[in-house]
């Protein structure tokens, strides 16, 4: 009777174990179909042809080897565009030596009024290493459209010759092989900036 009962009990348990781990199988199955999985790195980046000081033709290959942090603006921007390069000049001064592995580069969206020496004269008053880019408007657009930059002249009724460029504010840290590695939205701190550009440096 005692084998009898605990053959039953033995049984019991194997059964129920069977029926829970079919559950589980059945369980992960149907939350596997319903798991979004993302792999490869992000689109953003790529080759690009500009100009640069003294009108010298600067590729994304001038670059390999060191971080590219990426900005797209206009010199003749009243706001956005100064406090953002002033934000990556703070950052960089913030990383001492370890800035010299980071080029930060300005890539115009206005290139009917920003020269290669208007640009180069801009940047030059966030800090001597920052290199100021312009181009034809195709290669500008081109450069855009790989970093998913988007941009619009806007005037005014009546402005005459002048007019604003809307643009995207995002900068953009590009690893040493010319890859996406993140981004930082208008507004990051220039603390917040250099603790995550070490993090990588």
């Amino acid at each position: 009777m005692k084998r009898r009962l605990l053959l039953v009990i033995v049984g019991s348990f194997l059964l129920g174990t069977l029926i829970g781990v079919g559950a589980l199988m059945l369980n992960q199955g149907s939350s596997n179909k319903n798991r979004v999985i993302t792999s490869g790195q992000a689109l953003i980046g790529g080759p690009f042809e500009l100009v640069g000081k003294d009108g010298k033709t600067v590729t994304d290959k001038d670059f390999r080897g060191r971080y590219m942090l990426v900005f797209f603006g206009f010199t003749h921007c009243p706001d956005i565009c100064p406090a953002e390069l002033q934000v990556m000049s703070a950052a960089l001064d913030e990383l001492g030596d370890k800035a010299d592995k980071v080029v930060p580069i300005f890539i115009t969206v206005d290139p009917e009024r920003d020269t290669p020496e208007l640009v180069t004269a801009y940047v030059e008053n966030f800090g001597p290493n920052f290199v100021g880019l312009t181009g034809s408007p195709e290669a500008i657009a081109n450069a855009a459209k790989a970093y998913r930059v988007t941009y619009q002249k806007f005037q005014e009724e009546g402005a005459g010759d002048n007019y604003s460029v809307d643009h995207s504010a995002l900068l953009y840290l590009m690893g040493p092989d010319g890859t996406f590695v993140t981004h930082f939205p208008y507004g990051t701190s220039p603390e917040k900036m250099a603790e995550t550009l070490r993090r990588y440096l």
